[in-house]
Parts: C-alpha cells; sequence; structure tokens
C-alpha cells in the first residue's frame, strides 16, 4: 500500500501478509564443506551474549587502526549510531597497503576483462603505487580531506582506484552509475557539493563504445562547484574538452608522485555518498562513515563467502555506481586480500556464454550475482553454461532482489552442479553490508529464503501493531537494534532520515519490505510493501505469485503487480518471459489461450484460488532498470489502462511500446 493509499482512504487496520508458498526443500552443507568453513554455529551465541563485544572483536582482527578505539557503539543520539568513534584509521591503508608491507603486494588484486577482450592483471603492489598517484593527483587539483568527489565511469580498475584515492586523502566520494543521465548527474553533484568529477571518455558496452564524457559536460553546463574534471581514456573516441578544467587522468598520474602516506581518518569520517532515488523525486544521497562500515563489509565478505584469500577467485557482478559494488567489489575484498574479477560489459556479449567462458579462463571459485541475471541465463537455457567448465565454483551468491525458488534451483544445479551452497543475502544501500543470510558451512540453505540475521544483527517481522508474527505469519521486516555499517543519514537532511526509516516503528529501522517467517522461524523477503497487492481483503505479496509462476517448467520471469478492480478492489495481472524452447509452442495458433489457462492454473495450484491472476500476458522482456530491477510501476500503470510514466531509468525504453501494444491486443 502505499503513503497516498493511506492518506486518502480511511479503513480498518489491514490484515497481515499472507503467507501462500511453503517450500519444504533444504540442502544441509556437505560435511566436508562444513568442516573447512569459516563460520562456525557458535558464533550465533557468542555475538547474541554480547553483541557490541562480538563487533568489537571483529573490528580488531579484519582492520588495521592507527589508534585503536576505547568505546565500541554509542547510540546516545538515536537514530544516529557512533561506533568505535574514538579508534583511527583508513579504509585505503586497509584495503591496499598493510597486504604490500605484510609480503603480499605480488598477490593479484584485481584481474579485469573489457567487453573487447582486452585484459588487465593488477597486483597489490600496482594498487598501491596507483592509488597514491591518484591521490597525489587529487590533492594537486585542490581536493582535501572532507572534499567531496563525484565519479562517473565504467567498470574499469580506475573505477575502484578513484574510489581508493579518495579514501587515501579521506575525501567522500559520490559515486554515480555509469548508466544515468547529465540531470541525475547534475542533481547529484550540486547535493554533494563536489569539486572534481572523475569520469572517462566511455565505456564498451553490447560491443561499442558508449560515451560518458558527454554527459557530464551537459552536467556541468547546468551550473555546479566543480571545478575540474578528471578524464580516463578507456574507448579513444573524440569528446569535448574544456582547457583549463579537464585533466587527463594518464598525464595527471604519471606526472604525480608514486608515494603518498594514507590520511588517517576517525572512525566516524565519511567515507562515502550514494544516492538512492527517492519517491518524492529528489534523491536521497545515503551516508556511510568508515569504520563501522569497513568493519561488516570485511566480515560479512569473510562468512558470508567462505573466503579463503590465498586460494580463491571472487567475482561480484555488480557496477561500482550501486552499494554492492562499494561493499563487495571495492571494499570487502580488497580489505579481506583477496583476487577478484572485474568485467566491463554485459552477460550477452559477443554471446550468451561470456560470464562462463570468464569463470573457466579465471577459475572463478566464488560468484555473487542478481536473481534477474539467473532468471535471464535461464531464459537463454542451459546450454550455454554447459559449454564450460564451471567446476571452480565453490560458493554462490544473490543480491539485490529477492530469489524465486526455481532461479535458486537453477542457479545451484546448473552453475553450481548440484553441490554448491548458494546464499541468499538481505541487505540495503543504507544498510551498507549484508544483514540477512545463509552461513555456508552451517545453515542448510532453502530455495529462496535469507533466513537468519547474521551474527550481531537484531532483526524481526512485525504486524501492525508493532508485535512480532509468530512463525508461519508475515508482516513488515525490522532491524531492532543499530549495526556497524548502517547508514549515519541522508547528505544534509537528518528530518527526512528519520521520517523514512524511523517513523513506522517506534526505536526502530524500518526500509519498507514485507517478509514472513516460515514454520522453523526463518526469514523469507516478499518485496517492497509498495508492492503488496490487497485482493478481496487478503494482502498478497508479488513476490510469492511471481515464484509460483516461476515454478512451471515454462517460464523464466515473470512480473506480478496489483491493478484496480471494481469486484475485488484489485485483480493480479501477470507478465511473464518463457523459457526460450516453450516461446514457439506459444506463438502457435491456438496455443496462447491454452498457455494462459495452464499458468493461471498453475497459481491457483501452488498458492490458491485467491491468487490466480485475472490476466497473464506473455511478452518477450520486461521493463528493468540498467541495475536488473524490474520497475512494477510501469507495468500497473499498462494493468490499469495509463499510459507509462517516466521510462528514462529504463535500460531499455522500447519494451514498455512492445508491452503496451500487446495489452492492447
Amino acid at each position: 500500500m502505499s503513503q497516498h493509499d493511506a492518506t486518502t482512504t480511511p479503513q480498518a487496520p489491514e490484515a497481515d501478509l499472507e503467507n501462500l508458498l511453503h517450500e519444504t526443500r533444504a540442502f544441509p552443507p556437505s560435511p566436508e564443506f562444513a568442516a573447512q568453513a569459516n563460520a562456525r554455529p557458535e558464533m550465533y551465541e557468542r555475538a547474541a551474549g554480547d553483541r557490541a563485544g562480538f563487533w568489537a572483536e571483529q573490528a580488531r582482527e579484519l582492520l588495521t587502526w592507527s589508534k585503536d578505539f576505547t568505546e565500541t557503539l554509542d547510540f546516545s543520539g538515536a537514530p544516529v549510531a557512533r561506533w568505535f568513534a574514538d579508534g583511527e584509521l583508513n579504509a585505503t591503508y586497509n584495503a591496499v597497503d598493510r597486504h604490500v608491507e605484510e609480503g603480499r603486494g605480488d598477490r593479484v588484486a584485481i584481474y579485469f576483462e573489457g567487453e573487447p577482450g582486452d585484459t588487465r592483471t593488477l597486483t597489490y603492489a600496482d594498487l598501491k603505487e596507483q592509488t597514491s598517484r591518484a591521490a597525489n593527483a587529487l590533492t594537486e587539483l585542490g581536493v582535501g580531506t572532507g572534499d567531496r568527489v563525484a565519479i562517473y565511469l565504467p567498470m574499469i580498475p580506475e573505477a575502484v582506484i578513484a574510489m581508493l584515492a579518495c579514501a587515501r586523502i579521506g575525501a567522500p566520494h559520490s559515486v554515480v552509475f555509469g548508466g544515468f543521465s547529465a540531470e541525475a548527474l547534475h542533481s547529484r553533484i550540486n547535493d554533494a557539493d563536489a569539486r572534481v568529477v572523475i569520469t572517462a571518455d566511455g565505456g564498451y558496452r553490447r560491443g561499442k563504445p558508449s560515451a560518458l564524457k558527454p554527459a557530464v559536460d551537459e552536467a556541468l553546463e547546468k551550473g555546479t562547484p566543480v571545478q575540474h574534471v578528471l578524464v580516463v581514456e578507456r574507448t579513444g573516441q573524440d569528446v569535448p574538452w574544456t582547457e583549463g578544467r579537464d585533466v587527463r587522468w594518464a598525464d595527471a598520474l604519471a606526472a604525480a608522485s608514486p608515494e603518498h602516506t594514507p590520511v588517517a581518518v576517525e572512525a566516524e569520517h565519511p567515507l562515502f555518498i550514494l544516492y538512492t532515488s527517492g519517491t518524492t523525486g529528489k534523491p536521497k544521497g545515503i551516508l556511510h562513515t568508515t569504520g563501522g562500515y569497513l568493519a561488516q563489509c570485511a566480515f560479512t565478505h569473510r562468512f558470508v563467502f567462505d573466503l579463503k584469500p590465498e586460494t580463491d577467485v571472487y567475482w561480484c557482478t555488480a557496477d561500482i555506481g550501486w552499494v554492492t559494488g562499494h561493499s563487495y567489489v571495492t571494499y570487502g575484498p580488497l580489505v579481506n586480500g583477496a583476487s577478484q574479477v572485474i568485467y566491463e560489459g554485459t552477460p550477452d556479449t559477443p554471446d550468451k556464454d561470456r560470464w562462463w567462458e570468464i569463470v573457466e579462463k579465471y577459475k572463478v571459485s566464488i560468484l555473487y550475482t542478481a536473481p534477474t541475471a539467473i532468471r535471464t541465463c535461464m531464459k537463454w537455457g542451459k546450454e550455454y553454461p554447459e559449454r564450460h567448465d564451471l567446476s571452480s565454483l565453490r560458493v554462490l551468491g544473490s543480491v539485490g532482489e529477492p530469489i524465486n525458488p526455481e532461479a535458486w534451483m537453477w542457479y545451484r544445479e546448473t552453475i553450481g552442479a548440484g553441490r554448491t551452497p548458494v546464499v541468499d543475502t538481505w541487505w540495503q544501500t543504507e544498510t551498507g553490508a549484508i544483514m540477512i543470510s545463509p552461513l555456508p558451512g552451517v545453515t542448510a540453505a532453502k530455495p529462496g529464503s535469507a533466513q537468519t540475521p547474521l551474527p550481531g544483527i537484531a532483526a524481526d517481522v512485525l504486524n501492525e501493531a508493532a508485535e512480532p508474527v509468530p512463525n508461519g505469519g508475515g508482516g513488515y521486516l525490522v532491524l531492532t537494534e543499530p549495526w556497524p555499517s548502517m547508514l549515519r543519514g541522508i547528505w544534509g537532511d537528518p528530518q527526512r532520515f528519520y521520517d523514512t526509516y524511523w517513523s513506522r516503528f517506534e526505536g526502530m529501522y524500518f526500509a519498507g519490505d514485507g517478509a514472513k517467517k516460515d514454520e522453523d522461524g526463518d526469514i523469507w523477503l516478499l518485496g517492497r510493501v509498495d508492492d503488496v497487492m490487497n485482493v478481496s481483503g487478503h494482502r498478497l505479496s508479488t513476490t510469492e505469485i511471481e515464484s509460483a509462476l516461476v515454478s512451471h517448467p515454462i517460464v523464466a520471469e515473470a512480473a506480478v503487480v496489483g491493478a484496480k478492480d471494481d469486484t475485488t478492489g484489485q485483480a493480479v495481472v501477470a507478465f511473464v518471459i518463457l523459457r526460450s524452447d516453450a516461446v514457439e509452442r506459444a506463438d502457435e495458433t491456438g496455443e496462447g489461450a491454452d498457455v494462459v489457462a495452464e499458468l493461471r492454473n498453475h497459481v491457483a495450484k501452488e498458492i490458491g484460488p485467491i491468487a490466480k491472476p485475472r490476466s497473464i500476458l506473455v511478452v518477450a522482456e520486461l521493463p528493468k532498470t540498467r541495475s536488473g530491477k524490474i520497475m512494477r510501476r510501469l507495468l500497473k500503470d499498462i494493468a490499469e489502462g495509463r499510459q507509462a510514466g517516466d521510462v528514462t531509468t529504463l535500460a531499455d525504453s522500447s519494451v514498455m511500446d512492445q508491452i503496451s501494444r500487446g495489452m492492447q491486443r
């Protein structure tokens, strides 16, 4: 239910979220995996007995402090927490320099694979030199500790180097995803008051150069405080140049010293601002600080992925424009001394097996990606992964939205050969690091469930009256105690921080997700509360109906919305993408209606007649943002007969035209 509905339609207190799907499969770790796992079952008890003490122990074990802390947590200024506040450290020293000092300088930090096939290998010693030169170059351009720097780059090593160079001098970075428009970039530069932008001429996407610098020029023409633009030459394409303002990255680094002493900052010094789209249209600058954030990133990366830095090759497919690319590309893996793959392009360039070719080439052992990517690979078919040797994989992770049980099973069976643990992780830009996830080696994983708050994390599912729901019940997911990597506010807007996250349930963090507890008390995410439908008085989760559809053997992906209905209040409308081998059948004369009837009946059988879609439209593609999130509000517009709203953030805006035509037939 949206806030708009809540204010315009007085009604009786709502029923709790229905718990519809029941998943009984479970996959305990093999004895061999459990024996070598980093995580141990007793961690939960130890953390519950002394949460602050547990986190202090992690912070000291996983990080190097230039000045030790004496105070672990100060929540007297709630909802703003202070963790390890009187300690001092530097993020880049922890991610780079200390590994070199301790004799690990020759270890590979980054295996870079460009979309055109070019490759680079950077060791920790290389990273130290590059981040030192870049930090000196930024200093030369007038950037000091506390100044903000905007980063607008493709997925190339310079993106990580730029972030770490900012952190070396204590200058908070604000990374803007390279797919965002000049307008989005302009608003984020001004909100953060950034003085320097680091960008590139362009990057490679779907086989051709895609320009970035022109969007920076357009953003700056609208008026900003930016004084200099550092430009990485990635594609070699011609770009406009403003003498005196624009500086070539290669020239600036070549002129800079390779020696730089990282600036020690207080644990609560801002590390970065990352903007998320707000419902009001004004982006929210989520503020993260240094000590607590790094401690929880390092802890979760080490234990959720069972990282063995000496032997693992880790690959998180996220872009640095999203929080996953901050926490599980730039900071977590490098603080832990991991070797990781960074890939610039799309999974289907030049063919649909590019990812699996990369896994085989670099012998990737840990893969962390999004459910939407997994479902897309399901749609393409298993012949693509079957072309490659994926036997190096030993842990698979999922992030970004709830994963349907069948997509989870496909991931484990097809990519993980039926033997790898799958960790379905729940967290947000705001939480900074993973909060709820199975621990490989400890948890008997259930397909589609994030399951258990990690050691040191306190979460619950509440009803409307703020009471914990019993096992088997559904409601609102809340975090009941402060955690180290939590956001410290919305940049420049403390009131909005309180109103957005802390006003719904007194003293607890609520960020808009519905969840249920199963009979064992394990947590299942049900998607955004905004996506809940009210059908004949039943509150149904779009996630569960989508999972029921995807459990049918012909369906690869589904999106469900509630559309106005005179009889039931709202009716279920579904949009489905079929697996490649089922598309021909649906296209045959007279078969389309049979496919729809079959799927409607399948939902009724899996969940119950109340969830049976009023209509199902078979589509070739769903409207998604460049990060892979399905834009259900656009589908709701179409389902209710309206023109689709703002499509500027879509990866492919033509998708909506195709769906509109399909609905009108």
